[in-house]
């Protein structure tokens, strides 16, 4: 039988992550989990694809994502659905169908996996990505939006990260926010056609998002526009300066951006991004805001304000996985022979109870020692006949050299002291 002979790589856009990598992955995620404990978030899971009218309504008809990029088919009753693009139209899906607004108290959930979208892949941009969000659904107040930026922030600093910026603005609500579209509007038409294509596709379907727009050449027509933050309605200006105020009350700087929106039709007041330097233009590590007309566009009879964020966790993992090393293999053990092999294995399977990494490999010493060096292992131990007449073993300390003969409580005993477990 002849077999074809074309190499199948991963499609273009996704990516294989492998260790170590997936190392610096787990401990991202293991840092965000601790820290939504901490302020009672819940874990949600939502599918992977959804109903395409989900996020058309969502997320908005006009939007880049809508309108561009989204992996949308048919499936086989003719019904249109969509691998998602994003997740918190899901949440708030989930969140209507099963009622959770009949429980006590703001919903606060929390989400990890991956997302989909078509678009060009880029440095740190995948067409297959992964996020990590959280959603605080129930609640108007501006101290819950503060609350929520303090703990992605922490997030942050758990994860590794330094360096980086926190940049706020208000896109006012639905009383003062279409004049302010409408101004804007108007005076694009006199310049948007000295701007890039998206922006004058973007002038007239959707304003807001050319104050978006990260073309060199455009920024500075983009400078001279109207700031939404000079017409807002009074409760959005009163609600934007209690949000101020918490978070100096907290200690997190900031620097107020009026031209930063979001690319989703949902967001509403607070909207918030965090940038990193080393990324280049394309400089967000994640982004966030208040929707709180979201659930009622969305087919909810109950008013549920809310306000959420996602963090890129590709390109947050690419940030801080230059600075972290692979965890170390723990021990090493080394069986010289088949009565060694089997006697070794169930020592392997002890001291991995005890919560050590453990790595078990038979051939010549000199071999296997060798392996335990590549490996960047802390001890090996070597198990032979003779260590197993006696009952002691040789334990080496792969960094300095040093070698001792051992019982097994003794080994137990010298390695949670050496390794802190």
């Amino acid at each position: 039988m002849d077999f074809p002979t074309t190499l199948i790589k991963a499609v273009k856009g996704t990516r294989d992550l492998l260790p170590p990598a997936t190392e610096v992955w787990n401990g991202v995620e293991a840092a965000a989990r601790a820290v939504f404990r901490a302020y009672n978030y819940h874990e949600i899971r939502t599918p992977i694809f959804e109903e395409t009218q989900l996020f058309a309504r969502g997320v908005g008809e006009e939007t880049d994502i809508v309108t561009k990029e989204m992996y949308t088919f048919e499936d086989r009753d003719g019904s249109s659905l969509t691998l998602r693009p994003e997740c918190t139209a899901s949440v708030i899906r989930a969140y209507i169908e099963h009622r959770l607004d009949q429980r006590p108290g703001m919903q606060k959930l929390y989400y990890l996996g991956p997302m989909f979208r078509r678009e060009r892949p880029q440095k740190g941009r995948y067409r297959q990505f992964y996020q990590i969000g959280a959603e605080a659904i129930g609640s108007e107040s501006p101290m819950v939006d503060a609350e929520v930026i303090e703990m992605v922030v922490e997030i942050l600093k758990r994860a590794g990260l330094a360096g980086f910026e926190l940049l706020i603005n208000s896109v006012g609500d639905r009383n003062c926010r279409p004049q302010y579209v409408e101004r804007l509007r108007q005076e694009l038409k006199s310049v948007a056609q000295g701007m890039c294509g998206d922006c004058q596709r973007r002038a007239d379907t959707n304003p807001l998002r050319v104050l978006d727009c990260k073309v060199e050449a455009d920024q500075p027509i983009i400078e001279k526009l109207p700031s939404i933050v000079d017409h807002l309605c009074d409760a959005c200006r009163a609600h934007f300066e209690a949000v101020k105020q918490s978070l100096a009350d907290r200690g997190l700087p900031y620097q107020v951006r009026p031209r930063l929106v979001r690319g989703l039709d949902y967001y509403m007041r607070t909207t918030f991004e965090v940038v990193h330097g080393s990324l280049g233009a394309q400089n967000s590590v994640l982004g966030g805001g208040r929707y709180d007309g979201l659930a009622e566009a969305l087919g909810s009879k109950v008013h549920s304000p809310g306000i959420g964020f996602s963090i890129g966790e590709d390109r947050l993992v690419m940030i801080v996985e230059g600075g972290q090393s692979p965890a170390p293999l723990d021990l090493f053990i080394a069986p010289l022979g088949e009565p060694a092999l089997r006697h070794a294995a169930l020592m392997a399977r002890d001291f991995r109870e005890s919560g050590l990494s453990v790595e078990l490999a038979e051939g010549k010493l000199k071999r296997v020692m060798e392996l335990a060096n590549k490996l960047g292992a802390r001890f090996a131990l070597i198990v032979g006949e003779n260590e197993m007449a006696a009952g002691r073993y040789a334990l080496k300390d792969m960094s300095t050299g040093e070698q001792e003969s051992l019982t097994r409580d003794e080994i137990a005993a010298k390695l949670a002291t050496a390794l802190n477990c």
